[in-house]
């Protein structure tokens, strides 16, 4: 079990396996860094270095009243990276791990930056705004605070389903998967999980994405419930200036699991690439 302390006195935990390049990996609401285990396994048997957090209020790290927004997310994102003193990263993140990988870079640049990969992420911004016509109502996220709010055991079991498109006619449903997801959601805080669905819904990351100059591969499912594709990748594939946009047709939210081995072998040739 390993932790840095940040300044205002937060445990952060993570996983540091293996040598070489290092990639660190940024994990979804409500997830953890479990969430990234096929990708760390895969690639550090391909000699790689691989990295991941327990956000803030999620996981194994402190379950803190304040600081739950995304640019406290980015600054202990910061503290991992340089004391760790990570170089010529790679940095990839899932849904809410996107927008944190993007406002780290939005605030503290690419100096130890090689390459982003964006994973059905949410910038630029997911609530449907004048000019950001693709986005979802503000009641879908008021609805994602209540159930979590009111019953979250059980909005955690439910939210699989879309998550991972078990919901779709023909899918298989793997409970396995569903009950990983709710263990994970289930060991963070619940005041943090709630201010966090401000921060992967209503904050913009405009500003910070045309910052990533750096190459950076956008990977989304076509059939995402979770975050629509046409206010997300569509998007941000056209905001940063490097960037390399793969559709998923049919492929859901959760396709680092459901996908699995198609995820790994794309993020290898991209970082080998």
């Amino acid at each position: 079990m390993s932790f840095i302390t940040t300044k205002d006195g937060t445990q952060i935990f993570y996983r540091d396996f293996g040598k070489g390049q290092p990639v660190l990996f940024s994990h979804g609401w409500p997830l953890t860094a479990d969430a990234w285990d096929g990708q760390m396994t895969f690639l550090g048997r391909q000699g790689y270095r691989v990295i991941a957090h327990d956000r803030r209020s999620h996981g194994r790290s402190t379950q803190t009243w304040d600081g739950n927004h995304m640019d406290q997310y980015a600054d202990d994102l910061a503290e991992l990276i340089e004391a760790l003193d990570l170089q010529q990263l790679v940095l990839v993140g899932h849904s809410t791990g996107g927008g944190e990988v993007t406002r780290y870079i939005g605030r503290h640049g690419t100096r130890r930056v090689a390459k982003v990969v964006l994973l059905g992420a949410v910038p630029p911004l997911m609530v449907k705004r004048p000019g950001n016509e693709d986005g979802l109502p503000i009641e879908v996220f008021d609805g994602i605070r209540k159930g979590t709010f009111d019953n979250r055991s059980q909005f955690y079991r439910d939210l699989a389903l879309p998550f991972y498109g078990f919901n779709r006619p023909g899918a298989k449903l793997s409970e396995g998967i569903r009950d990983s997801f709710w263990l994970q959601g289930m060991l963070g805080g619940l005041k943090g999980q709630l201010d966090c669905i401000h921060e992967f819904s209503e904050v913009d990351y405009t500003e910070d994405l045309k910052k990533i100059d750096v190459p950076t591969f956008v990977i989304h499912g076509d059939d995402d419930q979770i975050v629509p594709i046409g206010a997300s990748a569509m998007r941000s594939s056209r905001i940063i200036p490097k960037a390399t946009l793969k559709v998923y047709k049919g492929g859901d939210h959760g396709l680092a699991q459901t996908h699995q081995d198609e995820i790994n072998a794309d993020l290898l040739a991209f970082i080998r690439g």
